[in-house]
C-alpha cells in the first residue's frame, strides 16, 4: 500500500514481560497524555465535519457511525448515549458495527472483511442524501467501512472518516476526513489502546458539539437529558432550581408535571 502504515509500526518498548507492573503503567500512561495532542493537531478537520453534520441534521437527516471491531464498538457507544444525553430519537445517531450487535460483545470473524454487508447495513436504515456517514477504522484500511464510504459517495451521501493512517483507503474515500496520527501503541498494532482512545475523544467532540449546535444544551446543562433513574431525576430537580431560584418543593412538582427539565423551566417563565 502506498501509505505509512503507522497503526503498525513496532512498539518503542520492547521485552513487555520482563517489566514491573509500575513500569508498564507508568509507559502505557506516558503514552496515552500524546493522544490529545495528537487530537489537537486535528481541530480544523474535526470543526469542518462537524459543520457539514450539523447542516445534515437541521434539514431532518442523521449521522451514521460505521466501523468494525473496537472502531465499531466506539461508534455504537457515543450513538447510544445520545438519547439519554440530550433527549433525541434512538434513530437520529446510529451505530453500526460489522458483524452485527454480536459483535459488540464477541468478535466475529471475518466480518470486517466483507466488502458488501456495510453498505447492506446501512440501505436496512434506509440511508440517503439526507444523512452523513462516518466511517471510523484506526487503520483506514477496513473493507468493510471503506467500501460502504465508497458507495456512500456513488449515491450522493456526505462521508467523513476518523482514522489514524493519513493516505489509506478510507482517507481517500472520505469526503471530510479526520486524521489522528498517535504513533506506534505500547503493544505493537493494538489499536484498541491509543488510536481508540483517540477516536472516543474526537466522537465526544462530534456528538457533543452536534447536539450543542442544534440546541439541547441551554447554558451548560442537559435539560433535554431523559430522566431514567434516580440521580438523573434529583439532577434535574437542582437545574430547576437553580434556574429559577425556587425550593426544592417546587421544582420536583414542576419536574413530576412535565417530565423534562426543559419543559418545567419554559412552564414557569410563561
Amino acid at each position: 500500500m502506498g501509505f505509512t502504515k503507522t497503526t503498525e509500526e513496532s512498539s518503542q518498548y520492547d521485552h513487555l514481560e520482563n517489566k514491573s507492573v509500575n513500569e508498564i503503567i507508568n509507559n502505557i500512561n506516558f503514552e496515552d497524555q500524546t493522544v490529545a495532542l495528537a487530537v489537537e493537531k486535528s481541530l480544523l478537520q474535526i470543526e469542518t465535519l462537524i459543520e457539514c453534520v450539523v447542516s445534515k441534521l437541521k434539514a431532518g437527516g442523521r449521522l451514521f457511525y460505521i466501523g468494525a471491531g473496537t472502531s465499531g464498538r466506539l461508534g455504537i457507544l457515543d450513538a447510544s448515549e445520545c438519547p439519554p444525553t440530550f433527549g433525541v430519537a434512538h434513530d437520529l445517531v446510529i451505530g453500526l458495527i460489522a458483524g452485527g450487535d454480536t459483535a459488540i460483545r464477541k468478535a466475529v470473524e471475518n466480518a470486517e472483511d466483507s466488502t458488501e454487508q456495510g453498505w447492506q447495513d446501512l440501505r436496512n436504515h434506509q440511508v440517503s442524501p439526507n444523512d452523513f456517514v462516518l466511517g471510523i477504522a484506526a487503520s483506514g484500511t477496513t473493507p468493510y467501512v471503506v467500501h460502504a464510504l465508497n458507495k456512500c459517495n456513488e449515491n450522493s451521501v456526505a462521508t467523513g472518516c476518523i482514522t489514524c493512517n493519513d493516505g489509506s483507503p478510507l482517507v481517500l474515500a472520505a469526503n471530510y476526513p479526520i486524521i489522528v496520527n498517535v504513533g506506534p501503541e505500547y503493544i505493537t498494532g493494538s489499536s484498541r489502546m491509543k488510536a481508540g482512545t483517540a477516536q472516543k475523544l474526537v466522537l465526544n467532540m462530534i456528538s457533543t458539539t452536534t447536539m450543542i449546535q442544534l440546541g439541547k444544551i441551554k447554558g451548560n446543562k442537559m435539560v433535554d437529558m431523559q430522566l431514567s433513574n434516580n440521580k438523573l431525576v434529583d439532577r434535574g430537580i437542582r437545574m430547576i432550581m437553580n434556574e429559577l431560584n425556587i425550593p426544592q418543593l417546587a421544582a420536583e412538582k414542576l419536574l413530576n408535571k412535565h417530565k423534562s427539565v426543559r419543559k418545567a423551566i419554559n412552564s414557569y417563565s410563561q
